[in-house]
């Protein structure tokens, strides 16, 4: 198979990312040897489903996979259905809830199939580490334990602080990352990618290679996507994400709401590196970050959705908050009684998944009939035949009525 030369693959490796480890010569050998045998390197990146929803963080890694799949490599995505009923340490201030095996495999499902907004569908190897690690057995993984040391655990950041603070770690947290690690070993994989947190379970990896007398991975590690209010990374406990299954909608006044300080590095980190760089973009920021905020917001849309559905999310945008106008495509719900209360008229629309949030949202004085603001949390709202709009929120829409009888 044809490459492209080193450098050049050197030169797109090395965009955004933050270490390569051991160093960027043991990167380099393996893609000549690459060339010279004419095989692909095995580049693998592993998400474990602890929620069914990828995110734009996510999306730092995949594209770096995408690149070097686009360079002739074999990308190896890892749904870590097994590694997720663990839970990640990386981070944590406490232990995390253990999901069961069926809510793992659950939220992986669509994992690859959202991950395929990004990678190359057919050339993608996609796995289940349930498959390998389920196999072991007790004896096995005392086997795998003996492989590492407890003070090397406790080199861990996160391990540290928590010992030192005398807060608990409990025994099946240090299994992590070996369990992460054996992924490494089962695959032989040349290089793995992770995000930096990753960074000690990526090197866990590369150890156990070579204690099972495997080629050790090279590890490239990329810098974690800050969510849209600042400061921390992005996460979906925090409420600061933005979903690959968002609605274009959604999406588009999502990234609309980050700070104008990450535009540079949502343009570097989000979109395709186009000949022009997204020059476009960047020209803007000082200018008019606003205008640069927008055209953003419509390339993001249009990688997850199409170029179409973006142009609609901005007309979308500026219907509601430019021209202060409900959308013309509002679903309409129709019910046998004349008069609901709000609070059940809200749960039963699906604008709140309970009676408590129904009452923080009229509470924050974000519910509005007509326009009309609610604030009594035990308002009865009268229905007729003429549809009535309920805003719930900046972008929930809905349009009520009684049933029509002939």
């Amino acid at each position: 198979m044809l490459f492209p030369s080193v450098q050049e693959q050197l030169d797109i490796i090395e965009r955004n990312t933050i270490e390569i480890l051991s160093n960027k010569e043991e990167l380099e050998k393996k893609l000549t040897s690459s060339m010279q045998s004419g095989k692909p390197l095995k580049i693998k990146f592993g998400a474990d489903p602890s929620r069914p929803d990828l995110h734009l963080g996510h999306s730092v890694v995949l594209r770096k996979l995408r690149e070097f799949q686009d360079l002739g490599h074999e990308a190896i995505l890892i749904i870590g259905d097994f590694t997720a009923m663990i839970g990640d340490p990386s981070g944590k201030s406490k232990t995390r809830p253990q999901l069961s095996a069926e809510e793992a495999r659950e939220n992986g499902l669509s994992y690859f199939e959202q991950a395929s907004k990004i990678l190359d569908h057919e050339k993608t190897t996609i796995c289940y580490n349930s498959d390998w690690l389920g196999a072991m057995t007790f004896a096995d993984v005392i086997k795998l334990s003996s492989h590492y040391t407890v003070a090397r655990m406790l080199e861990r950041d996160d391990f540290e602080r928590r010992y030192r603070a005398q807060e608990p770690i409990s025994v099946h947290e240090f299994l992590y990352p070996l369990a992460q690690g054996m992924d490494s070993v089962h695959l032989k994989n040349d290089v793995e990618l992770g995000g930096t947190d990753q960074k000690f379970n990526l090197l866990v990896g590369r150890d156990l290679q070579r204690e099972y007398g495997i080629a050790p991975q090279v590890c490239i590690t990329m810098p974690l996507l800050v969510g849209t209010a600042g400061g921390e990374k992005m996460s979906k406990s925090l409420g600061n994400a933005i979903c690959f299954n968002d609605t274009p909608a959604d999406m588009y006044g999502h990234v609309l709401s980050i700070p104008d300080t990450l535009i540079e590095t949502y343009c570097k980190l989000l979109l395709p590196q186009t000949e022009d760089g997204n020059t476009s973009i960047l020209e803007q920021i000082a200018e008019n970050p606003r205008s640069a905020k927008r055209l953003l917001a419509k390339n993001i849309v249009a990688l997850y959705s199409s170029q179409e559905e973006a142009e609609g999310a901005e007309i979308h945008f500026d219907q509601l908050f430019i021209h202060k106008k409900a959308p013309d495509n509002i679903e309409l719900f129709e019910f046998d009684e004349p008069s609901i209360p709000i609070i059940d008229l809200l749960t039963t629309l699906g604008a709140a998944v309970s009676k408590s949030e129904a009452r923080r949202m009229i509470q924050q004085k974000s519910v509005l009939v007509d326009e009309r603001k609610i604030e009594a949390i035990d308002e009865l709202i009268e229905l007729s035949v003429e549809p009535k709009i309920i805003r719930a929120g900046k972008r929930r829409f809905f349009k009520v009525a009684t049933r029509k009888t002939f």
